[in-house]
């Protein structure tokens, strides 16, 4: 039986990368984890181990922290771009680059209520945000051809009431009650398609965040299904550079504790919140006129 090589790739993984851009006595922090992986005429060390076509992932990790300190770190889409083009672009044995970057989020310390003297001048002080990580995946063809992809995850949400779930399929194994009030909240990962590589890409995630997050609250649940369309339909309404969003939402259950034991009620107001099993929702949310997707999002 004849045996073939398959599609294959390979690359760097979670290179992570800490930009400080020093502006007299402000500082800024970019704070990124990025993993680069290559495609083209790989066949030769596959087969015979030949490395002549191998850019060595190590030199992928080092010109990370080149580009660093001779581009900077402004919106990782375009770091990404930078990076995918030059890959592609630098070596004839490479047809194809993806990068995707993690984008981690820091808040300035304030000064207390009696600062030091020059506290305020130095602004060098920076706690990690409990804020959802910023993500982005960019590809890059010999032919041009570039895709960006944004999002981000571990939007954590919670609607108190608001929703409900009944009118489900039931069997002999269903022991799920319908309910007409119950707590709705989730970890919302969400990534959207850009129609073009010249996308306003600072403005576009926080309005994109925006449109999310306003769905959710808005929405009266009667499943997450249905709050996920609204959310990627409120995105594709606002927002014109945006052509395709995919959201997975697991269902993070909030189950009503019996207190009769206790000679108690419980009005929906303690609950005991599961980690696992959970209900993990998925979906795509497109134009129906949105170009094919070039690459595959993965």
């Amino acid at each position: 039986m004849p045996v073939v090589l398959g599609p294959n790739r390979y690359g760097k993984a979670e290179t992570r990368l800490v930009r400080v851009v020093r502006d007299g006595g402000v500082h800024h922090i970019k704070d990124v984890t990025v993993s680069t992986a290559l495609s083209g005429q790989m066949d030769d060390v596959h087969l015979t181990g030949d490395n002549a076509a191998v850019l060595p992932t190590d030199t992928q990790k080092n010109t990370v922290y080149a580009f660093a300190r001779k581009h900077g770190v402004a919106e990782i889409e375009d770091f990404a771009i930078l990076l995918a083009r030059h890959f592609v672009e630098s070596q004839p044995t490479i047809h194809h680059a993806r990068v995707e970057i993690e984008e981690y989020f820091w808040d300035r310390i304030p000064a207390g209520a009696d600062p030091a003297p020059g506290a305020e001048e130095r602004q060098h002080s920076f706690v990690r945000s409990g804020r959802e990580v910023r993500t982005c995946a960019v590809h890059h063809d010999r032919d041009g051809t570039t895709t960006v992809v944004s999002g981000l995850t571990d939007l954590v949400v919670l609607n108190s009431t608001g929703s409900e779930f009944s009118g489900f399929i039931q069997d002999e194994y269903t022991t799920l009650r319908p309910t007409k009030d119950r707590v709705l909240a989730t970890a919302v990962t969400a990534r959207w398609r850009h129609l073009s590589a010249a996308s306003p890409y600072r403005e576009s995630y926080g309005e994109v965040r925006r449109c999310l997050l306003g769905a959710f609250a808005e929405t009266h649940s009667l499943s997450l299904q249905q709050t996920l369309y609204a959310m990627g339909e409120r995105v594709l309404n606002t927002r014109e550079e945006v052509c395709e969003v995919r959201l997975a939402m697991p269902n993070k259950h909030h189950f009503p504790v019996d207190l009769t034991p206790f000679g108690l009620d419980n009005p929906n107001e303690v609950f005991y919140a599961a980690d696992r099993p959970y209900g993990l929702i998925e979906g795509t949310v497109l134009r129906d006129d949105a170009p094919a997707a070039r690459f595959a999002w993965e």
